[in-house]
């Protein structure tokens, strides 16, 4: 379920092998929202046993450094369960749970992460969901699944989903129509919706990913994934307010202020009226200022 209260600050998150003890260290100090520890994509089968090892030593070096530490666990139950006993320790704030298609799935994982967190004297419903969708199963039952236990934020898996899909590649375009049903689904939810057309594999030409990037927030995303350290700043700027953005925010809500102070039922700034919606967006221009402020990044 949605912590509307408090809900996750996820502008960039980034991915990191969780057996690459070189590249976890510097990954904490890279300014990411949140480290993500991969035990899926980026482990060969053959590593899965001495990256789940490696997550006791990972996760302290990352949550030293004040950021979130996420861990993307495997789909098969097979691997999911002890990717799970691994996970679920102190220092963990998320899980990234990929190729999710029913809010069943959600169901069967929450019970299991409540059972370890009960077990091992961590605050039960303290880890929170972070989702993936990847499959059309999952894009027919997002509303559904963005409405389960502990999920505070969900994003389309394009290279996946376009596979799934039978596209030729994930071209922006075609994905368009689901990404969109991501967001929606999101909303309706009251979860942070993530991620940005493109894809995340581009870092050797960080202007076209800024692109992307802003376009994300321009279709209502609140964040993304990063797969290298040069992914990061971007997103942490396209995700963020401007000065603009945020002068604009307090000079219209000062006026909204001083109007009904004066009893006034109708209120203009810079030529134009104001309505709820507009003050809305400008309260939450100003919210999320505050929160990156707090954060210190």
């Amino acid at each position: 379920m949605a912590d509307a209260v408090n809900p996750p600050l996820w502008r960039s998150l980034l991915y990191v092998p969780a057996s690459a003890g070189r590249f976890v260290a510097k990954a904490a100090e890279r300014g990411a929202d949140g480290v993500i520890l991969d035990l899926e994509d980026s482990i060969p089968p053959d590593g899965k046993a001495a990256a789940r090892a490696a997550l006791a030593a990972a996760v302290p070096v990352v949550a030293s450094r004040g950021g979130e530490v996420l861990v993307r666990i495997n789909r098969p139950w097979r691997l999911a369960l002890p990717d799970l006993e691994a996970a679920v320790i102190a220092g963990v704030t998320g899980l990234c749970l990929p190729k999710v298609d029913s809010r069943d799935h959600l169901v069967e994982i929450d019970q299991v992460v409540g059972e370890l967190e009960a077990e091992r004297g961590l605050t039960v419903g303290g880890i929170r969901f972070c989702v993936l969708v990847e499959t059309a199963k999952g894009i027919a039952e997002v509303r559904a699944i963005a409405k389960g236990p502990r999920v505070a934020g969900i994003t389309a898996g394009g290279e996946d989903l376009a596979a799934d899909l039978g596209l030729p590649q994930p071209d922006p375009e075609m994905l368009a129509p689901y990404e969109a049903a991501v967001r929606l689904a999101a909303r309706e939810a009251g979860v942070v919706p993530l991620g940005y057309p493109g894809s995340i594999a581009e870092f050797s030409d960080l202007e076209l990913f800024r692109r992307c990037a802003e376009a994300g927030r321009r279709s209502g995303s609140e964040g993304g994934m990063a797969i290298h350290p040069a992914q990061v700043p971007v997103l942490n700027a396209a995700f963020a307010p401007d000065d603009a953005e945020i002068a604009h925010a307090e000079g219209l809500l000062a006026a909204f202020d001083a109007a009904l102070a004066e009893g006034k039922g109708a209120v203009a700034y810079q030529g134009k009226m104001i309505d709820k919606p507009i003050v809305d967006r400008a309260r939450r221009v100003l919210v999320v200022r505050d929160r990156i402020a707090a954060r210190g990044r």
